[in-house]
């Protein structure tokens, strides 16, 4: 692999981060997670840059919590942990459905 395609591959890897930081922030604002405590800990994960855990704390703790999601918004969180190849995340959310 060339020099440049390496650079321009590295390059890339930040805004994919921001990608998943902006779109791990809507689904937060969009969750039906209400506790503080999770919130901010999701939000502290996402700004040390952590994202994948912080997808999957979120997604733990709706589980856990057993808050119910609609379709739409599990389509989100499904699409996301495709994107960022974390499908066990979002394992078993479907049971929490309510429409």
């Amino acid at each position: 692999m060339c020099t440049s395609l390496i650079a321009s591959v590295l390059a890339w890897g930040p805004l994919v981060q921001l990608s998943y930081r902006a779109q791990l922030t809507e689904l937060l604002e969009d969750s039906p997670q209400t506790s503080e405590a999770v919130i901010t800990d999701v939000r502290h994960l996402l700004f040390h840059g952590e994202e994948a855990l912080a997808f999957d704390t979120m997604c733990s703790w709706i589980y856990e919590d057993a808050l119910p999601v609609t379709r739409r918004y599990l389509a989100r969180l499904v699409a996301l942990a495709g994107e960022m190849g974390t499908p066990r995340s979002v394992a078993r959310l479907d049971e929490l459905l309510i429409d």
